[in-house]
């Protein structure tokens, strides 16, 4: 019997384990776009270092890369000038 109840109990705590391991999960991935980040992402996109962008945005830099690219945003060309590649 004594086995059973704990055997029961560490399921229980698993799920628990589960629930907030899920949870964290949520909180990481932001998913949608406010309107303040898109004007951000607008304002700061054309000369400014994308992974800096993300930072601030706390986005990983490959979902600003594309959301700029579904925005059509491009890099300003004095800015790739000074970074050397135009």
């Amino acid at each position: 019997m004594a086995k059973k109840k704990k055997a029961a109990k560490k399921k229980a705590s698993k799920k628990k384990a589960t629930k907030k391991k899920a949870a964290k999960k949520k909180k990481a991935a932001r998913g949608l776009w406010s309107t303040a980040d898109e004007k951000l992402l607008r304002k700061l996109f054309p000369s400014n270092p994308t992974a800096g962008i993300a930072k601030k945005l706390k986005r990983k830099t490959d979902a600003v890369k594309k959301k700029a690219s579904r925005m059509g945003l491009k890099k300003a060309k004095s800015y790739l000038k000074k970074l050397g590649r135009a």
